[in-house]
């Protein structure tokens, strides 16, 4: 990957919906070679996939939390359970395995916080698998981004 095909990924990071012409403008490229570039980093996997990002207040989830999750185990059985079940929950945005202080970090995005509370007792409770849920709240969001350093 050089120079332009960084460009390339900055900008369309940025807005993904620009066309080709407008790309090819903006990283100095005339449009067949900004086209056939854009077509390898898609073939290569370093461009996965073109999403819209919302406005989560504009779609009523206008409280993001975080919790962090112990498991009853360590086992394949209890970790599954739990990968499997957090894979049902749409609330559940962002889940990773975590080295450390817990097992599973989660982020999470709900209406408010009677909402948040009303998930977790009817559907993030329900996991067997689970034994402790701590959960975090924001109290301001500093920096969010989507936008991955390409260096």
């Amino acid at each position: 990957m050089d120079q332009i095909d960084k460009k390339i990924l900055g900008e369309i990071q940025r807005n993904g919906k620009l066309q080709n012409v407008e790309l090819a403008q903006m990283v100095g490229l005339s449009p067949s070679p900004c086209l056939r570039r854009v077509k390898q980093l898609e073939d290569d996997g370093i461009i996965e996939k073109y999403v819209a990002l919302l406005n989560p207040h504009k779609v009523n989830l206008g409280l993001t939390v975080f919790a962090r999750i112990w498991l009853k185990g360590q086992d394949e059985k209890t970790v599954n359970a739990f990968v499997d079940a957090i894979q049902q929950l749409d609330e559940v945005v962002e889940c990773q395995l975590m080295a450390g202080d817990c097992d599973f970090f989660l982020r999470i995005m709900v209406a408010d916080l009677d909402a948040y509370r009303q998930f977790q007792i009817h559907r993030l409770n329900k996991i067997s698998s689970i034994q402790n849920v701590k959960t975090e709240i924001p109290l301001q969001k500093i920096k969010q981004t989507t936008e991955l350093p390409i260096l």
